[in-house]
This record gives C-alpha cells, structure tokens and sequence, in this order.
C-alpha cells in the first residue's frame, strides 16, 4: 500500500474506512470522526434504525444544518457591527490580508 503514514483509519457506527489524511491533519480528522459518530450514534438511537446510509444522511445534515446557521448567526452579528460603528468588515478583511501579504513579502530572506 502507498506511504501508510498518509491514511489513517476511522470508525464510524461500528465500522470502519480508511482514508487519506496528512499527517499534520491526523488530530483534527479523529476529532471530526469522533463528532460525526457520536452523531450518527444519537440518530441510531433516536430513530432505533439500523440503516446505516440513512443514518449517515441525517447527520451531515444536522451538521451541516449546525455550520450554516453558525455561520448565518456570525454574518448577523457582522451585520449589526457594521451599522453600529458605520464600518465595512468586508473592506477591513481585506486590508489586513493585504498587510500580511507585505509583512510575509518583507519578512521574506533575501534569495
């Protein structure tokens, strides 16, 4: 098999997959795994279904359900700072990209 060292091996409901994963990934992947089981673990138990395809279906759906509004509940807050203290987010993202794109360009060793 290609390098070892660039899969890691997960289990999810009981069974388990192999999948490609750096090695500086391993830690966040497990942590992922471990979400996403407990997860589907908690539909299995709620639905008392057995299916496990099913299963894997509703829980990227709660988690993706979870991430968006997330994500919607910080663009709100984004939003409400902007009025309040009359400031683009959006234009100030980009500025400080751009001042760490010079940092990196300045900081950089002479070839």
């Amino acid at each position: 098999m290609p390098n070892e060292a660039n899969f890691l091996d997960i289990t999810l409901l009981g069974k388990e997959y192999r999948v490609a994963c750096p090695a500086d990934e391993r830690a966040a992947l497990l942590n992922a795994a471990a979400y996403v089981d407990g997860k589907m673990r908690d539909i299995a138990e709620k639905t008392k279904s057995n299916h496990t395809e099913r299963i894997a279906v509703m829980a990227a759906l709660n988690i993706a359900h979870e991430h968006l509004s997330g994500n919607q509940s910080v663009a709100t807050e984004d939003q409400r700072i902007e009025s309040e203290i009359a400031l683009d987010i959006d234009a100030f993202r980009r500025r400080i990209c751009h001042m760490e794109t010079e940092l990196e360009a300045a900081l950089k060793p002479p070839c």
